[in-house]
């Protein structure tokens, strides 16, 4: 039994995550470079290792010959019957190789092979071990600024925080531990390139699944959610059992739920707001904290006309617009805000403007619709039917 290759096979499984199998198959590919090395040909060439004790055995397959022509593929009638002593012309001959005969070039070449392919094996395994976690979160540790960018180390591998995927405003030192959203990762000659996010709405997301037990297990849903990065988030949520308040899952006792995730997000705002199919209460929610007197929405045009009192009326597009372009972002409607003030003259932000004045008449037309034929009919002008009809007021 070879033991000193069999500590090193399971040292390298254990520690690289590595199989075996990998391992076994890349020494006997070795051995095989090795003897084309030193004979200059492997065709015939063949290596069995036993995978319980790691023993293994190089041989090269020759045909028996009278005149051997090519050493590397022929044997001689007597050579032959020295290994096998029924060994007929033209059978084959298998001819043990003894590795420790093979020349010093051959042998580093051979070592080149092993951890050529060991080195292949570990990035297919730190690769796929990061690509399993795409588009999800991870716990990192700053390591240093590389330009703009800065490289996070996320245990077997570094990731790269780009510039453009920063929070404006967020200063990190090295060795402090953060959370960063995985946006993709690539296979690379030199390894897996994993880049990550600190503006991803997804990451707010993934934290809240985190932290809240009750989005974990599937009672409470995230339906969609707004994000400007370092500033607010919107999010809206439902619950799908009626005895679980899906906001207050989320806020936790005395907000110590949404206050983790708020500091992991260094101080930015996050509003929790219901779910609701109608899309007139939807977008209500979403301008919350601010009043709304009126909503017309359009779901198949994706518009939303909002009326809000005339002191509402900041709050309602708050700073820069930010309150109003998360909602818009939230809902996926294009909303128009107007005070009330401004509503009375504008079209579409008064329900005059939804009704059918002759549908609402529909049953005062009928009252006078026979008694207006008799008098037609009587001998009332054309003109003096129309004078006579009566005029229909709100």
């Amino acid at each position: 039994m070879n033991k000193e290759l069999m500590e090193a096979l399971d040292i390298l499984e254990k520690e690289k995550e590595i199989s075996k199998e990998t391992l076994f198959e890349a020494i006997e590919n070795s051995l095989i470079t090795a003897c084309k090395n030193h004979f200059g040909k492997s065709d015939n060439v063949k290596v069995e290792i036993d995978r319980e004790t790691c023993d293994f055995l190089c041989y090269a397959e020759k045909v028996v010959v009278e005149e051997v022509e090519d050493e590397c593929l022929q044997i001689s009638l007597p050579d032959a019957r020295e290994i096998k002593s029924n060994a007929v012309l033209g059978s084959i001959i298998n001819v043990e190789i003894k590795s420790k005969e093979f020349g010093r070039i051959a042998t580093q070449n051979a070592k080149n092979v092993i951890l050529q392919k060991i080195r292949e094996e570990e990035r297919s395994v730190i690769y796929n071990q990061y690509f399993e976690k795409e588009k999800d979160i991870v716990t990192g540790i700053v390591q240093r600024y590389i330009g703009r960018n800065i490289s996070i180390n996320l245990g077997k591998a570094d990731g790269i925080l780009n510039d453009s995927e920063q929070v404006k405003g967020e200063v990190f030192k090295p060795t402090e531990r953060i959370k960063v959203y995985i946006l993709e990762v690539k296979n690379t000659p030199k390894g897996p390139r994993i880049l990550v996010s600190r503006t991803h709405p997804e990451l707010v997301k993934r934290l809240f699944e985190a932290e809240v037990t009750e989005i974990k297990d599937g009672t409470v849903e995230i339906m969609s959610i707004a994000r400007e990065a370092g500033s607010r988030t919107k999010m809206a949520v439902r619950s799908n059992n009626p005895n679980v308040d899906a906001v207050g899952a989320c806020v936790g006792l005395n907000g110590a739920r949404v206050n983790s995730i708020v500091e992991e997000l260094r101080g930015e705002k996050i509003d929790i707001i219901n779910w609701d199919e109608n899309p007139g209460n939807l977008i209500q929610n979403a301008l919350s904290p601010a009043k709304i007197v009126n909503v017309f929405a359009d779901p198949d045009e994706k518009t939303a006309k909002v009326v809000v009192p005339d002191y509402q009326l900041s709050l309602a597009i708050g700073k820069e617009g930010q309150n109003a372009r998360l909602a818009a972002r939230l809902t996926g409607y294009k909303i128009d805000i107007k005070s009330e003030t401004q509503a009375k003259d504008a079209p579409g932000f008064r329900y005059e403007d939804y009704m059918d004045e002759y549908d609402e008449y529909d049953e005062y037309d009928e009252e006078y619709e026979e008694e207006d034929s008799t008098e037609y009919e009587e001998g009332l002008s054309e003109d003096e039917y129309e004078e006579s009809e009566p005029e229909l007021t709100e």
